[in-house]
C-alpha cells in the first residue's frame, strides 16, 4: 500500500488473482459500557493514520479529503467526533506509513503531523501496517504461495520464516514510537490513542475461497499481525499513550465470516470497493472500542 492509495489493493489482487492483508465483543455493548481509561480534556481532535483509520473502501468518500487518500465519510475518527462533539481534523490517508507523517504522501497532501497543534486534546494514531511494506509483501507473497499449493501446507512460512516479524521489531516499532513521540511533542496536552489492527483471519484453517492463504499459513499470518500489534502497544506505552486493542474484540468477526457478522471484508466477495479492509461495521467497532477505553 506504500505510495499507493488503498484502491491499489484491488488492482494488486486482480493481478495476483488472490490476496491477504495482514471473546466476541458487541460494538453496541462496547459503546454503552463503562469507560475504563482516562478522560480526554475538552478540545479539538486530530486523526492520523493509514487506510484502516481512513476507512478506505467504505462509501461515501469524505468530501473534504483528497480523493487519493480514499478517506471515508464514515470512518471511526468522524464517528468519534460526532459522538463527542469535538472539532475534527482528519488527515488519515490510505497507503500511509510513518514517513508520511513528516513528508507529503501525494501532491496536495501535507505531512500528517502538520495537522497536530498545541490546541489538540485528542490525537488518534493508526499506523504501522504499511511500514517497510510488510503487509503488502504478505498480501503478494503469501497469496501467491497459497495459490501455488492449492491452499495446502505452509509455503509462506516455509519461505519467509521470521523475516516479517523481525522487520516489525527492528524497523516498524522504532518508527511508530518516534511518530507517537513527535505527535506528543506537538500537542503535549493531548491524550494520544493508538488503536491496533483487528483480526483478518480466523485462528486456524482460514477460508481459501475467500482469502487464498494456505491452511498452514493462517496461524503464521495471524502471528505476524499479533507481532505488529505488540509493537504498537509497546510504542504507545513508551510514550504514555493509550493503546486500544482491536484483536480480542474482533474474534469471530474476521473476513471469513458472513457479511452481517464480519468487520473486515474478504478478497473474494468483498462488499467494499477496497477488499481486506474494515467495513462500516468495522469502523464503528473501532469507534466503540476507543470510546470504551477513554472517556471522550
Amino acid at each position: 500500500m506504500r505510495r499507493r492509495p488503498a484502491l491499489a489493493l484491488a488492482a494488486l489482487t486482480s493481478a495476483a488473482g488472490a490476496t491477504l492483508a495482514l471473546g466476541l465483543a458487541s460494538p453496541a455493548l462496547a459503546a454503552t459500557g463503562a469507560t475504563t481509561g482516562p478522560r480526554v480534556p475538552a478540545g479539538p481532535y486530530v486523526a492520523l493514520g493509514d487506510s484502516f483509520s481512513a476507512g478506505s473502501g467504505v462509501l461515501p468518500l469524505s468530501p473534504t479529503a483528497n480523493p487519493q487518500c480514499t478517506q471515508s465519510a464514515l470512518n471511526y475518527p468522524k464517528l468519534l467526533a460526532q459522538r463527542s462533539g469535538r472539532a475534527l481534523t482528519d488527515v488519515t490517508c490510505g497507503g500511509a506509513d510513518t514517513s508520511d507523517f513528516t513528508t507529503s504522501q501525494f501532491t496536495g497532501v501535507t505531512p500528517q503531523l502538520d495537522a497536530v497543534t498545541p490546541a489538540a486534546r485528542l490525537v488518534t494514531i493508526g499506523i504501522g501496517g504499511n511500514d517497510s511494506s510488510v503487509f503488502t509483501s504478505i498480501i503478494r507473497q503469501c497469496a501467491t504461495a497459497g495459490l501455488g499449493t492449492a491452499g495446502q501446507g505452509s509455503p509462506c512460512k516455509d519461505t519467509y520464516g521470521s523475516s516479517y516479524a523481525d522487520t516489525i521489531r527492528t524497523k516498524t516499532y522504532p518508527a511508530v514510537r518516534a511518530a507517537i513521540a513527535a505527535a506528543k511533542a506537538r500537542a503535549p496536552q493531548a491524550r494520544i490513542v493508538v488503536p491496533g489492527y483487528p483480526q483478518i483471519l480466523p485462528p486456524t484453517t482460514g477460508c481459501f475461497a475467500k482469502m487464498p492463504i494456505a491452511t498452514g499459513d493462517v496461524p503464521y499470518v495471524n502471528g505476524i499481525e499479533q507481532t505488529l500489534n505488540a509493537a504498537l502497544k509497546q510504542a504507545a506505552a513508551d510514550n504514555g499513550a493509550t493503546f486500544v486493542d482491536m484483536w480480542a474484540p474482533s474474534a469471530g468477526r474476521d473476513a471469513c465470516q458472513l457479511p452481517w457478522v464480519r468487520w473486515v471484508e474478504p478478497l473474494a466477495g468483498s462488499l467494499n470497493y477496497v477488499p481486506v479492509h474494515p467495513n462500516a461495521a468495522g469502523e464503528r467497532a473501532y469507534a466503540d472500542q476507543i470510546s470504551a477505553r477513554v472517556a471522550l
